[in-house]
């Protein structure tokens, strides 16, 4: 057996032993697949590996998110076939967990050690890595087995993140790229939100920027068949496409990033702290401060590889960020190339005047030349240090350059240490440097180690149509500065091994946070002293934080893996606390020069990061053979989607929310159809929205006879006919024999004619090519307005024209009795489409309503009777409809695959409610769409 595995980061696996796991390695970039041309499906669905499931499941509790992934996949080849899962994960995201499950085979992944010599090699191959991939804060995972024919594999990946506040929202962003249609996907997240659930949006699928990416249906909105539902500090959103709602926004599977974003309630100034056994989490977010001043130089690129698209949508971005400064706001601009050129030679006000300049400066940029990284910031430091010291404004102000590039440094100081150590000396730690990359040619390492240094943030920015949206989308974020040199502090008796508590500014709609552990397990109050400047005064806010009754044990769970280790799983803020601290060990290890620092960073990083779970540069993944039992391991995870921490919502949900606040679990049909239906033996069931009744009636039909359910072909051009099979009847039955549905036949006339035969193990399409699709694999296809989605051993849904649909629900026994038959249930999904004229056994109701009344127990034909009984007189119920008047009584009938029960008005005598007689309903052959009836003509009986 061949396995691969691959991160694009370039975080290669330890050779393992014999039968485990290679090396992870580089991979070329996924192109979307082509969908091929009609006469070639059936040979690529035989060969292709299908994808049956693709679920995900994602947990976020406190801003923190769990995330599983669970990809089934079979091999339906004839021969050993490579099967490959790709999942892009986000950047700042750390993997936990990655298992496999091949035939009854389970590798299960192991989180250990990397060798001190491949540190370097390692974060060369992640810079280069990160920048060939197409997705803008994303890495891709990879993971390729060979396995037999007709076996299956499992693939389970979990990874954790904190969620980062971004302009006033928090987003978790899941990739739904499976690459194929999915008879079975599932977007699953929860959130849980102690403190509050402010705001909550579903936006419309991101779709991929990479070839062959599909077009979401809307572009407002959350994608199709999503469901939301919420209350005070709990929310759970449901994305559940069909196959045929995942072929309209993409056929090659490709259906792009489901994003979320929320935001949580903020009370306190001094912001939110939770507290939870031993460790606690500081979220400060204040509001309703002064801005400050900003002190901003803009460092353009305008170098001869600007040319084009790059160079005008960045004019065009800044002459929007331009209009954006305010009063208080000093400015200025620097162009560079191989040469420096500097607007003035000091910073400017804010003034109508000025912007009209700044402007008209910016407009007459032209590309040209090299590209002189180390000049550019040097100058643009120089102008802010110069103005800042002869203006006395000290802490009052921030001090920003945005820096914009989309190169390589090619002229004057190339060297990129030298780079680093000439910036960092002259900003002093006084001047933040934000930084923007533009394109794949980029040196986004140099950008990235600039930033982290110099207390600022990188971007990256595509090459495409909304790359100007993206600059400002970026420079909103750092618009509005409220504090500079922020210090928290928190008693060293009471606090321990917290992370970083001193940050140099705070952008309106960011956060920070803070996470540590507390040295006293029985502390009742833990004092915060907040030091910070804004604008002409200096903030300092003191408070006592009461230190609610903490949880010990393992009553909350954090973690996504399975417990098969015996270890008890650390609770969701200790993780967090983990994930902070390996972050900002990882940084500290980037930015330091001194190798035995660098060591002391790398072992300590390396340490917690194997005792975390957390796969990092400094540690590896290892696949071992699990002593584990392939049952117990999908029981763990569940066999038809990935799980999350489910006992953390659970026990969370049960201290937190209040009673009667739970959310009540909305029904949730299998197939979301009409009840207007066909199915068993055969039992009809017929619904009249307007009224809201629903009748059901039986037709005791012979084996071998045809009857035409729908028939409209003089109109919308669509027949429907089902061909029933006998079964003998039950014993003590009152009934000679069974029947069913063995083939549905469905003709569509308009615009062109095509055939389809359906039986419960094989779909034949005949529209112009002759297709035969096997029942026991999910797959769509479409032709000349007619689309048919078999979802495997399930259902096959039939859309006509957008606006007529029809689902079949396929029955099958493993070990039929005597009296059972596999057959078809038929339903009526949409008949939108279909004309008032439509006739058969259910079409003739599809434009009707009913009414009930209460008549005698013997109907009179004569007039003049009363309509209601005497006292001594019994009554029934009566159904009225399309002139017929029916007696029907109550009863109870389970419909979609005896998934729900219904309540109907059963009319015993169908052939009092049907137009014409039995016989008027049988086709002569499969396809026949001649009709009894007339338009508008009533047969009677």
């Amino acid at each position: 057996m061949l396995l691969l595995l691959a991160l694009c980061w370039g975080l290669p696996l330890c050779a393992g032993a014999p039968g485990e796991a290679p090396s992870w390695g580089d991979t070329s970039e996924q192109v979307g697949l082509r969908v091929p041309r009609q006469l070639r499906l059936l040979q690529r669905l035989k060969t292709k590996p299908l994808m049956t499931e693709f679920s995900v499941k994602s947990t976020i509790i406190s801003r923190y998110a769990f995330t599983t992934v669970s990809c089934r996949m079979l091999n339906r080849a004839s021969e050993d076939q490579e099967i490959e899962f790709l999942m892009q994960i986000p950047a700042a995201a750390f993997i936990t967990n990655f298992t496999m499950l091949i035939g009854d085979t389970v590798y299960q992944g192991e989180i250990t050690e990397r060798e001190k010599k491949n540190g370097d090699k390692v974060k060369e191959e992640r810079n280069k890595t990160t920048e060939d991939n197409g997705e803008k804060g994303t890495e891709t995972f990879r993971a390729s087995v060979v396995i037999p024919s007709k076996d299956k594999a499992v693939f389970l990946l979990s990874y954790e993140e904190l969620l980062q506040r971004r302009l006033g929202k928090y987003e978790h962003v899941i990739s739904v790229r499976p690459q194929q249609l999915v008879g079975r996907l599932t977007v699953e997240v929860n959130i849980l939100e102690s403190s509050g659930i402010k705001s909550l949006e579903v936006l419309p699928l991101h779709n991929s920027r990479q070839k062959g990416s599909g077009r979401a249906e809307d572009d407002v909105g959350p994608p199709p068949s999503t469901v939301i539902n919420q209350n005070e500090t709990f929310a759970k959103v449901i994305f559940k496409p069909s196959v045929v709602q995942q072929a309209r926004i993409a056929q090659n599977g490709i259906l792009g990033d489901f994003i979320i974003r929320y935001d949580v309630n903020r009370e306190q100034n001094i912001g939110d702290i939770q507290v939870l056994n031993e460790y606690f989490v500081h979220y400060f977010a204040p509001k309703d401060l002064p801005p400050l001043p900003k002190n901003v130089v803009f460092v353009l690129d305008s170098s001869a590889s600007m040319v084009g698209t790059k160079l005008r949508q960045t004019k065009d971005a800044l002459f929007t960020i331009l209009h954006d400064l305010r009063p208080q706001d000093r400015f200025n601009i620097i162009g560079f190339s191989n040469r420096i050129k500097v607007w003035k030679d000091h910073l400017v006000s804010v003034t109508p005047n000025n912007i009209r300049d700044g402007k008209v400066y910016i407009h007459h940029m032209s590309p040209t030349g090299g590209t002189d990284i180390n000049g550019a910031l040097q100058r643009g430091i120089r102008l802010l240090n110069n103005y800042v010291a002869h203006n006395d404004i000290g802490d009052r102000t921030v001090s920003l350059i945005i820096f914009l590039t989309d190169g390589k440094p090619t002229v004057g100081e190339t060297h990129t240490l030298k780079i680093l150590n000439n910036t960092k000396e002259a900003a002093r730690g006084q001047i933040c440097i934000f930084t923007i990359g533009i394109g794949n040619d980029v040196d986004f390492k140099l950008l990235e180690k600039l930033s982290l240094e110099n207390c600022g943030l990188t971007r990256r920015v595509h090459e495409e149509e909304d790359a100007g949206s993206q600059l400002i989308g970026f420079y909103d974020e750092i618009r509005t500065p409220l504090l500079s040199d922020i210090h928290i502090n928190y008693p060293p008796s009471s606090v321990e091994q917290a992370t970083r508590t001193f940050f140099p500014n705070y952008f309106n709609g960011s956060e920070i946070i803070i996470a540590g552990k507390l040295m006293d397990k029985k502390i009742d109050r833990l004092h915060v002293e907040v030091r910070a400047s804004n604008s002409k005064k200096f903030v300092i806010l003191k408070t006592d934080v009461p230190v609610g009754p903490q949880k010990v044990g393992n009553d909350v769970i954090g973690s996504v893996r399975p417990n098969g280790d015996g270890e008890k799983d650390p609770n969701h803020l200790e993780r967090l606390w983990s994930y902070l601290t390996v972050k900002e060990l990882l940084n500290s290890w980037l930015q330091n020069d001194d190798e035995q620092e660098k060591e002391r960073l790398r072992q300590k990083a390396q340490a917690l990061a194997v005792n975390s779970r957390f796969l990092t540069p400094f540690t590896s993944m290892k696949l071992k053979k699990s002593t584990l039992q392939t049952r117990k391991l999908e029981d763990s995870y569940g066999m038809s989607a990935a799980t999350g921490p489910e006992t953390v919502v659970q026990s969370l949900q049960g201290s937190n929310l209040q009673p009667g606040s739970t959310l009540k679990k909305p029904y949730n049909p299998r197939i979301k159809v009409s009840r207007t239906s066909a199915d068993g033996d055969p039992h009809f069931v017929v619904d009249f929205p307007l009224s809201k009744l629903t009748v059901c009636f039986n037709i005791d039909g012979q084996p071998g006879d045809i009857l035409r359910l729908v028939s409209d072909h003089a109109d919308s051009g669509v027949t429907v006919n089902g061909a029933l099979i006998g079964a003998p009847a039950p014993p003590n039955g009152h009934k000679k024999q069974r029947t069913y549905f063995r083939t549905i036949t469905i003709l569509v006339n308009k615009p062109e004619r095509s055939y389809l035969e359906i039986t419960p193990h094989r779909v034949i399409l005949d529209g112009g090519d002759r297709l035969v699709l096997p029942c026991n694999q999910s797959m769509v296809v479409g032709s000349r307005g007619l689309e048919v989605s078999v979802s495997a051993n399930a259902n096959v849904t039939v859309t006509i024209q957008g606006s007529i649909a029809f689902v079949i629900l396929i029955h099958l026994y493993k070990k039929p009795a005597p009296y059972q038959r596999d057959h078809l249930g038929f339903y009526i999904s949409s008949s939108k489409g279909l004309s008032g004229n439509c006739h058969g056994l259910l079409g003739q109701f599809l434009n009707q309503d009913a009414k009930l009344t209460e008549e005698p127990a013997r109907i009179s034909r004569n007039t003049t009777s009363p309509p209601f009984p005497k006292a001594d007189e019994k009554s029934e119920t009566v159904l009225k409809v399309k002139g017929h008047q029916v007696p029907v009584v109550w009863k109870q009938r389970k419909i979609y695959n005896g998934e729900e029960q219904i309540d109907c008005w059963f009319a015993r005598n169908a052939a009092q409610l049907l137009d014409g007689e039995y016989k008027d309903y049988l086709a002569a052959h499969p396809f026949d769409s001649e009709t009894t009836f007339g338009l508008g003509l009533s047969k009677g009986l």
